[in-house]
């Protein structure tokens, strides 16, 4: 390797730095709680994708624990060639029946099944139209299919519309509409409803990843379709958030679209087959999350209680209902600085900035989980309330 070009990648990792925008992690040393061990310190974690706060529940554990002393530890095989035990195809029926499906089809994660779907569904007649803020695996995805491509403003059904009829105006065989259920920066839900009357009018496939809604989003945590009381064509999701916050995405959907994924989903026939013991465990949380109505009505409970403790502060929120509070700062330098100064008070949180969210909309993204207590709330909130101060971010 040339040392010009390990120059230029320092030069770049050097202006990521001086820009305010570099990305650190911080090693954590106990399971994925309330409460974490981070440097040898207690925390609040207020950053987790941990809605349920299943992530360390013992069923869990437990039933991930006898997957490997029953059926070993990895499958060393992609699903096609020997990497399909009996468990995989439990896991896949049961999403299906708990999401309304025909049938469902596991990848390693969701970034893989949003990679998926499209190439083996959209032809080059075909066209894809994608909202402006949906998550980079629906964008990557779309990028590696050869429909055309299409995109409106979030949210925007007058400009969705207008895609939809220049699409329709060129010629496309089939048009598939793509969204988030939830946008996970800002904690928004898609107008769906809207969504599915444009879809039905222009005869269009709707898929929806539902990664931040699955687990306590509408009737037994279903979905967002299953909040607006409608269908979605396809599902897109995860068991790495609500669903015990391991890993291993999914596509439900009918039977000839999940067949065809089968047969030519690259990430699936190229992957290695998700492991038992998060196959087991998988399992374990559709049985919890299908009976955790009370888990679900604290988890937004938390939120609205945290939602106005922020507000009553005097931080700058994005509305809405979801778990997913947003603080808006606007400069990465200050997120960065915030999100230092809050850890020093006992509560962890992750800055969002540049790319991960537009230039000029730095935030932190504060994430409810229904096993916080209101001791933790008030602690947290007096944290804020501080760092705010200190960094100037309050008056």
């Amino acid at each position: 390797m040339s040392d010009a070009f390990l120059h230029q990648l320092r030069d770049t990792l050097h202006q990521i730095d001086a820009d305010g925008l570099y990305k650190r992690e911080r090693l954590i040393a106990t399971p994925q709680m309330t409460h974490v061990q981070v440097d040898g310190r207690d925390v609040i974690n207020l950053c987790a994708n941990n809605y349920l706060g299943l992530a360390d529940h013992p069923a869990l554990v437990a039933a991930a624990t006898q997957a490997m002393e029953s059926h070993g530890f990895g499958m060393a095989s992609v699903r096609f060639i020997c990497g399909t035990q009996d468990m995989h195809r439990t896991l896949e029926t049961r999403l299906a029946q708990y999401l309304g499906t025909d049938d469902s089809i596991l990848f390693a994660a969701c970034f893989d099944a949003n990679g998926a779907v499209f190439e083996p569904l959209l032809g080059p007649e075909d066209a894809v139209i994608s909202d402006a803020l949906n998550h980079a695996s629906i964008i990557d995805g779309i990028r590696l299919c050869k429909a055309r491509r299409y995109r409106y403003a979030n949210s925007d059904m007058d400009d969705l519309e207008m895609q939809l009829k220049a699409a329709r105006a060129q010629g496309a065989r089939h048009v598939m509409i793509a969204t988030d259920g939830v946008f996970s920066m800002d904690g928004t839900l898609a107008r769906l409803p809207e969504i599915r009357a444009l879809a039905d009018q222009y005869e269009a496939v709707l898929m929806v990843d539902d990664c931040h809604a699955t687990g306590f989003i509408g009737p037994q945590g279903r979905g967002t379709p299953a909040h607006f009381g409608l269908r979605a064509d396809i599902l897109t999701g995860t068991l790495g958030k609500a669903l015990g916050g391991a890993l291993g995405g999914y596509i439900a959907g009918p039977q000839p679209v999940i067949d065809l994924l089968r047969q030519r989903a690259r990430p699936y026939l190229f992957s290695n087959a998700l492991p038992p013991a998060i196959v087991a465990a998988g399992i374990a949380a559709l049985d919890l999350v299908a009976r955790a109505d009370d888990l679900r009505a604290q988890l937004f409970d938390n939120a609205a209680y945290w939602r106005a403790g922020l507000a009553a502060a005097g931080f700058d929120l994005l509305a809405g209902e979801h778990p997913i509070i947003p603080v808006m700062l606007h400069d990465a330098h200050r997120a960065q600085a915030m999100a230092a100064r809050l850890f020093e008070l006992g509560v962890y949180v992750a800055p969002f900035f540049f790319p991960v969210v537009p230039k000029g909309q730095a935030r932190i993204r504060t994430q409810m989980n229904a096993a916080l207590t209101r001791k933790d709330l008030d602690q947290a909130l007096a944290a804020f309330a501080q760092a705010g101060r200190d960094t100037g971010v309050l008056a």
